[in-house]
């Protein structure tokens, strides 16, 4: 008799059937997080303050309310609103004035705080030489043009003192005093040039030199003062296209005389 012929593997259990035979599962999305980001009371204390000031509910000169009163609006902690007034201090937009009518005041645009960041980067090393000088360059060229055409006679008057002062500070030998007034020029003309966006970079730039310039020397007067001659004679005329070339030149001259003195320095940091 024969036998039957079975199968030695066991049978497939119902569970494992119903998973073989089923549709393959769709593939997962990708996820897609955002990242999450804690923020602190006192940044958006100082946010909803500057909110103010772009919107025009307060104006430089305004004082804002007593710490516990804004501690009551905002519902938090004296310490959280003073930490927000506190950097915006730092920030340059708020001035602490003391006395019986003191208190937190929205201060005049200084840009104060754009120069203090610029200071901070040459030092950290994010700002060269090089880049000063290429930075200066073309703000300067720039504020000479637009002081062609905005400046005034008594614009030219003090820029024409300026000159002067320099010319007593070489006679009498006093290099640093040279070196101040020579620098305080370039605010002068950035001023001349009524673009207050130039005055704040002119000022951050001049600023950074004055430090440049006590590790290299500054440039020969026998080049500084005809350049500046003749910049004041193309400003009286109004002849914008020669004030910016001589501008360009002098500036250009001085890229050189910094560099020169930076190079070993360069080489050696790669």
């Amino acid at each position: 008799m024969k036998t039957a012929n079975t199968s030695s593997r066991a049978p497939k259990r119902p569970t494992e059937a119903a998973t073989e035979n089923a549709a393959p599962l769709p593939a997962r999305p990708a996820q897609a997080y955002a990242p999450v980001q804690t923020r602190r009371a006192f940044e958006a204390v100082a946010d909803q303050i500057r909110g103010q000031l772009t919107s025009g509910a307060l104006q430089p000169g305004d004082r804002l309310p007593p710490e516990r009163e804004l501690a009551e609006q905002f519902s938090l902690s004296r310490n959280t609103v003073r930490e927000a007034l506190r950097s915006l201090e730092m920030a340059g937009v708020l001035e602490f004035r003391k006395g019986a009518t003191g208190g937190a005041f929205v201060r005049e645009g200084q840009g104060d705080a754009v120069i203090a960041g610029f200071y901070d980067l040459f030092r950290l090393g994010a700002i060269r030489p090089a880049d000063l000088t290429e930075a200066r360059l073309i703000v300067s060229v720039a504020a000479t043009r637009f002081a062609c055409q905005r400046g005034t006679e008594e614009d030219f008057e003090a820029l024409r003192e300026n000159v002067r002062q320099s010319e007593v500070a070489v006679a009498a030998g006093d290099v640093q005093e040279r070196v101040r007034i020579n620098l305080n020029f370039h605010r002068l003309l950035a001023r001349t040039a009524r673009n207050p966006v130039l005055v704040i970079l002119t000022d951050a730039l001049v600023e950074i030199q004055e430090q440049l310039l006590k590790v290299v020397l500054p440039l020969s007067d026998s080049s500084v003062m005809p350049s500046r001659r003749r910049l004041l004679k193309y400003l009286a005329a109004r002849d914008e296209d020669k004030a910016a070339a001589e501008m360009e030149t002098h500036l250009k001259a001085l890229q050189r005389h910094y560099l020169a003195q930076q190079q070993p320095d360069s080489k050696r940091a790669g």
